[in-house]
C-alpha cells in the first residue's frame, strides 16, 4: 500500500468525481472529507483496532471507509445514494473487508445486520461523517433501539455536537442533551474547519464521541414518560418549570397539584428546565407518572 494514493485528498477526490461525472445532491447533505489528518484523528478517537467491527453511514466516495478498512477488522457501510454504489466498488476494490449496503439506515434492520456481518461478542463501533440534515433522527433511532454498538464517533454540525454534550445551565442544554446522555457518555473531541470538506458546508463541524452506557444513569418507571416530561419542561425555554408542566398536563392536573408535587420533589417550580440535572428529571418523572400516566 506504500504507493497507494488515499482518497481523502483534493486531487484524488476531484479525479474520482470527474471519472464518474458525479454531482453533489444538496438534498442528501453530501460533503466529502478531503483531509487525511482529520481522518487519522477520527480513527484515533474512535479506538478502531484490527479486532473491531465498524459500521459507517454515508460513505460517499469512500475516504473514511478506506481508513476504517485499513485499521479495522470489517466495515459495514450504508449508502442511500444509488449513484455512489459503483463508485465505492471501484475506489474500495483493493479492500476485501468492506461490505457496502445500498439502504437507508433509518429503514435498515441494523440489529440483524450486526448479527450477520460481525462475530458474536465482537466489539462494534459506529464511525461516520453524518449528513447534517438527518443527524439527530439517525443517532436517536440507533440509541433508542439499544443496539450492540459500543461507541459512536461522528462528524456532525458543531452546534448539534455541543447540544448533545452540554452540561446543565448552558444555552446548549436541552431535551436532546438529556436523551443522548441517558444512553451514552458524550464528549466533543475536536472541531473541524470547513476547508476539510468538498464542497465546503455552510456550518462548522465537530467530532462527537458517544460511549454507550452499560446501565442507565438514572432509574425511571417509564422511559417514554421520562422523555415526554423532559420535552415538556423545555417546551418554552424562557418559561418556568411550573408553567411548562401546567401547559403539558393541562386538564389532567391543576397548577396547585403541580406546585404541590414539585414541593414534594424538593424542586423549586420557579426554576427553568435548563437548570435541572438528569437526576432531578428522573425524580419528577417517577413522581408524576403514577398520577397521570399518559392516555
Amino acid at each position: 500500500m506504500t504507493n497507494h494514493k488515499y482518497i481523502a485528498t483534493p486531487s484524488r477526490t476531484k479525479e474520482i468525481l470527474a471519472k464518474y461525472h458525479f454531482s453533489f445532491k444538496k438534498s442528501l447533505g453530501q460533503n466529502f472529507l478531503i483531509d487525511s489528518n482529520i481522518l487519522s484523528n477520527i480513527i484515533r478517537h474512535a479506538g478502531i483496532t484490527k479486532e473491531t467491527g465498524v459500521i459507517e453511514i454515508g460513505p460517499g466516495i469512500g475516504a473514511l471507509t478506506e481508513q476504517l478498512a485499513i485499521h479495522g477488522q470489517k466495515v459495514l457501510a450504508f449508502e442511500i445514494d444509488q449513484r455512489l454504489i459503483p463508485v465505492l466498488e471501484d475506489t474500495l476494490a483493493s479492500y476485501n473487508n468492506v461490505e457496502i449496503v445500498h439502504e437507508d439506515i433509518l429503514q435498515a434492520n441494523v440489529r440483524n445486520m450486526i448479527a450477520t456481518h460481525f462475530h458474536p461478542g465482537q466489539s462494534v463501533h459506529l464511525v461516520a461523517n453524518l449528513p447534517y440534515y438527518i443527524t439527530t433522527p439517525i443517532l436517536m433511532k440507533l440509541l433508542r433501539d439499544k443496539l450492540p454498538i459500543d461507541s459512536f464517533t461522528v462528524m456532525i454540525q458543531k452546534e448539534v455536537a455541543e447540544r448533545m454534550a452540554a452540561k446543565p445551565n448552558s444555552k446548549s442544554y436541552g431535551s436532546l442533551t438529556l436523551a443522548v446522555q441517558y444512553y451514552t457518555e458524550a464528549e466533543v473531541v475536536m472541531h473541524v474547519p470547513k476547508r476539510a470538506f468538498m464542497p465546503q458546508p455552510n456550518v462548522d463541524s465537530s467530532i462527537l464521541r458517544l460511549v454507550r452506557r452499560t446501565k442507565a444513569p438514572v432509574s425511571v418507571l417509564d422511559e417514554d414518560f421520562f422523555f415526554a416530561l423532559i420535552q415538556a419542561s423545555f417546551a418554552q425555554r424562557r418559561k418556568t418549570l411550573r408553567n411548562n408542566l401546567s401547559n403539558y398536563f393541562n386538564e389532567r392536573l391543576t397548577k396547585e397539584e403541580i406546585s404541590l408535587m414539585l414541593e414534594q420533589a424538593g424542586i423549586d417550580g420557579g426554576r427553568r428546565g435548563e437548570s435541572l440535572a438528569m437526576e432531578e428529571f428522573a425524580i419528577l418523572a417517577n413522581l408524576f407518572y403514577p398520577e397521570c400516566k399518559t392516555p
